[in-house]
C-alpha cells in the first residue's frame, strides 16, 4: 500500500469527515464568539496535552475492563468499539469508533475545560483540538493496521508498538501516538521477548467459560472466538 493509498482509505470513513466537519464548526463557533488569544492557546493547549492521558484511561479501564460484558446494556457497545477490534485487528470496517462513542468523550475531555479557561470561544478551541487530535490519532491507526510500511522512526516504533499490542500481549502498550502515560504506569513493552504471550490477546479476556456466564456478547457473534481469524500481522 502506497502513502496516496491510505489517505484515499482514511478519507473514506465517515467518522473522519464528521470530525473534520465539527472542527470547522467549532472554529466558525470560536470566530463568533472568540476568547482572548492566551485563553485560546491555553484551552487548545490542555487539549493537546490532556488527549493522551484521557485515551489511555478509556482504553486501558474501560474499553479492556472485563465489566461492560457482563452488563446486558452495555455488551453490544463494548463488542463493537473494542471486542471485534482485538478478534480481528486489521478487519478496516471496525478500525475507526463509532460516532455515538467516540463523540461524547471528545466533547467531554476538551470542552468543559476550555469553557473554564475561556468561556463559549475557549471551549470551542478545545473541542477543536480534540478533535484534529482524533484526526491524527486515526491516521495513525490506519498506519498501524494497514498494509502500509511507515518509513519514519516514530511511526515505525508506534506501528510496532500497537501491533505488539494486539498480537503479543493486550495488557500493554495502550497508548497509540504517544506512550508517555504507558512508561508512568508501568504498562510499556518494547519488544515481545519482554513478555509472554497473552492467552486473552484476542478475546479480552470473552473466554467460552465467561461466555456461559455472560452470553450476550457471544449471542451477537455468533460464537465465541477463542482464537484470531487473520492470524498475521499486515506491514505491507
Amino acid at each position: 500500500m502506497t502513502m496516496k493509498q491510505l489517505v484515499v482509505a482514511y478519507f473514506q470513513y465517515p467518522a473522519v469527515i464528521a470530525y473534520l466537519l465539527l472542527s470547522v464548526v467549532s472554529i466558525g463557533v470560536w470566530i463568533a464568539r472568540p476568547a482572548g488569544l492566551i485563553a485560546t492557546i491555553a484551552s487548545a493547549a490542555v487539549a493537546v496535552i490532556l488527549y493522551p492521558l484521557v485515551w489511555y484511561c478509556l482504553h486501558r479501564w474501560v474499553l479492556h475492563s472485563r465489566w461492560m460484558f457482563k452488563v446486558p446494556m452495555l455488551a453490544a457497545t463494548w463488542k463493537r468499539i473494542h471486542y471485534d477490534h482485538h478478534q480481528d485487528p486489521n478487519r478496516l470496517e471496525i478500525l475507526f469508533g463509532a460516532l455515538h462513542t467516540t463523540l461524547p468523550a471528545i466533547v467531554l475531555a476538551t470542552a468543559p475545560i476550555g469553557y473554564a479557561i475561556g468561556g463559549i470561544g475557549g471551549a470551542a478551541a478545545g473541542l477543536a483540538s480534540g478533535l484534529l487530535m482524533t484526526c491524527f490519532y486515526e491516521f495513525c491507526h490506519c498506519i498501524q493496521h494497514l498494509a502500509y510500511t511507515p518509513k519514519n522512526p516514530m511511526l515505525v516504533m508506534m506501528k510496532q508498538r500497537h501491533m505488539a499490542h494486539h498480537f503479543h500481549d493486550e495488557t500493554g502498550n495502550f497508548g497509540i501516538t504517544n506512550f508517555f502515560w504507558d512508561r508512568l504506569f508501568g504498562t510499556s513493552y518494547e519488544k515481545v521477548s519482554q513478555r509472554k504471550k497473552s492467552p486473552t490477546v484476542f478475546n479480552l479476556g470473552y473466554t467460552p467459560e465467561v461466555a456461559k456466564l455472560y452470553p450476550k456478547v457471544a449471542e451477537l457473534s455468533g460464537g465465541v472466538a477463542t482464537g484470531h481469524p487473520a492470524s498475521r500481522i499486515r506491514q505491507g
